[in-house]
């Protein structure tokens, strides 16, 4: 590898949105199609209607370090309509926007998808009904832990289940086993009354039942706490994806001598193929001191692929707008850390996995189109509507 080569950071803000899927009506959230959704857009109209003024944030959408990246200039290209109080693009923006052609609308597509991957084939989704998981599956998942028994066994949001079936779970012993709208199952089970090794071998003996269903990801999910303090969830979540089934652009970058680090669930999302280190904290400002600290460390030829997941999981599906006005500022705010840091010939590339428009009906992500705003390296297509895909070919030429 020359040492002239480049190093690109490619930072995904899960869910990030900027509406005008043209396919958004074939996707749908209780029912409604996702035609008209718009994370960036919707929330930065509830802010300058001063729906956001709560816990500490008040006024509009203050996004200016984006902003001169691009972002207000490809929400209009994506959608048709800036947001209010969007700051001008600065005169050397370099953005483009992404459009997903993969047939799901969820992390794991979106990830594999930015990185070259595209799929046909849709995952396998559970019913909303109680039990949401086939009785012989759920039988097998007992077997193999050697339970008599699970909790939940439906869909439902982490927290509230916690809130419901906590003290159950401290007095019987038995995991909390639920799902989403995206193809997953879910466990949660206590790091001290149940075990995390103990969940941890649980969860690896679910993904052996329901990976072959193409169920896209197994999600460990410990907490700690009591009816009495209430419950919290630990940041040792642990995700076993199903394996990509081709080589991704992370493969290609370690076929040509370069190392890629993971920040936040990006090891999880690809199962570890690919990926040479992993660095996690508990927040997305802790991931942000890794994706600074790695502006030290990597080296010419690194590609750092980052997940920013708190938009999507702390607001998005919980469909708290102020919240996710309020994380997407912060986010914002320390930009100019790692654009500092960034080398001659390197490049910083914002985008996202799909939206999660926390003003619309229902908890599932939206179906929607996402920026890619570059810094450093400028793009070669700028301005135009691309495939996900084209994210990965991007990449590429600026490392190899």
């Amino acid at each position: 590898m020359s040492e002239d080569a480049a190093r690109v950071f490619l930072c995904v803000l899960d869910s990030f949105g900027i509406g005008g899927a043209p396919d958004a009506g074939q996707f749908f959230n209780d029912g409604q199609p996702d035609t008209g959704a718009n994370t960036l857009l919707h929330i930065a109209e509830a802010c300058a209607a001063g729906a956001c003024d709560d816990r500490g944030r008040t006024g509009p959408l203050h996004l200016p370090q984006m902003d001169r990246l691009g972002l207000d200039t490809a929400l209009r290209l994506a959608s048709g309509k800036g947001y209010p109080g969007a700051h001008p693009a600065g005169g050397a923006a370099s953005w483009a926007v992404l459009e997903s052609h993969s047939a799901g609308k969820d992390t794991q597509t979106g990830h594999w998808e930015l990185a070259g991957l595209r799929l046909e084939r849709d995952w396998h989704y559970f019913p909303r009904e109680i039990p949401a998981f086939p009785p012989e599956t759920l039988a097998r998942l007992r077997a193999a832990g050697g339970l008599e028994g699970t909790l939940g066994n439906c869909h439902g949001s982490g927290s509230d289940l916690l809130a419901q079936y906590g003290a159950a779970h401290l007095q019987s012993g038995w995991p909390i086993v639920y799902t989403s709208a995206d193809s997953v199952v879910q466990i949660a089970a206590h790091e001290d009354r149940f075990g995390l090794d103990r969940l941890l071998a649980l969860c690896e003996a679910a993904a052996a039942i329901y990976h072959p269903m193409n169920v896209g990801r197994i999600i460990a999910r410990p907490f700690l706490g009591s009816p009495e303090t209430g419950f919290r969830r630990t940041a040792n979540r642990h995700d076993y994806a199903i394996t990509p089934p081709q080589d991704t652009l992370c493969d290609r970058v370690q076929a040509r001598g370069g190392k890629v680090i993971g920040i936040g669930k990006i090891g999880d999302i690809f199962a570890g193929k690919g990926i040479d280190r992993v660095l996690k904290g508990p927040d997305d400002m802790a991931l942000f001191d890794h994706l600074i600290e790695t502006t030290g460390t990597a080296a010419p030829g690194d590609l750092v692929f980052a997940n920013f997941v708190e938009f999507d999981s702390h607001y998005g599906h919980r469909r708290d707008i102020s919240g996710y006005a309020a994380a997407l500022e912060r986010f914002d705010a320390r930009l100019p850390e790692v654009l500092s840091r960034l080398r001659p010939g390197d490049q910083l590339l914002l985008s996202a996995d799909h939206g999660n428009d926390p003003s619309w009906v229902g908890t599932d992500h939206t179906r929607e189109r996402v920026p890619l705003l570059a810094a450093g390296r400028p793009l070669a297509e700028a301005g135009q509507i691309l495939p996900f895909t084209d994210c990965a070919r991007i990449v590429a030429q600026s490392l190899f």
